[in-house]
């Protein structure tokens, strides 16, 4: 039987912590950007509602199901679709533990950095790029913002429920630079 080195144990438990705090952050980033959009002017929020083709996540759970063969009623697609979402939210957490480990940086930097990275990657890039939202200069300045910090926050969430997940778990695998 193989047995784990520590440092490979502390990986393993850095994912799941990351996929945790990624779940428990996802929706408040959504809430955070649905305060936002309330804030918005009028005319912005209609152009955006105007140019949007749907929720970008029901857009990829119709067009993977559809490269797949299967066939869903509409009711299936929202719910891929959610679960699709979520699972991007809790999937993307484990960048900011793996970061926080390899960087050595405070929570607070490793979680914008990781907001900042899934709203770079993933919001302004692959988003767009496969057709599950309108390109990206369709949208209003403000509707970019918005996402820009809704996304910080889901960071700033991930780093602050990792955190606390870490505290709980304190094993001797508390993230620290490895250099």
């Amino acid at each position: 039987m193989a047995v784990l080195d520590k440092r490979s144990c502390a990986v393993i438990g850095d994912i799941g912590i990351g996929l945790i705090a990624g779940y428990v952050a996802t929706p408040v980033m959504e809430r955070a950007g649905g305060k936002l959009y309330e804030l918005e002017p009028e005319e912005d929020r209609k152009r955006e509602d105007t140019v949007r083709p749907g929720a970008p996540f029901e857009i990829a759970a119709r067009q993977i199901t559809q490269w797949l063969g299967l066939q869903l009623n509409e009711q299936q697609v929202g719910q891929l679709g959610m679960l699709f979402h979520i699972g991007l939210g809790a999937g993307w957490g484990p960048v900011y533990t793996l970061l926080r480990r390899l960087s050595g940086r405070d929570p607070v930097t490793s979680g914008l950095a990781t907001g900042l990275s899934l709203w770079i990657l993933i919001d302004e890039g692959l988003t767009p790029a496969m057709g599950w939202s309108a390109p990206n200069p369709a949208y209003p300045l403000v509707t970019h913002a918005r996402a820009l910090v809704a996304h910080l926050v889901y960071g700033l969430a991930v780093a602050l429920a990792a955190e606390l997940l870490n505290g709980l778990c304190r094993a001797g695998t508390k993230f620290r630079s490895r250099r």
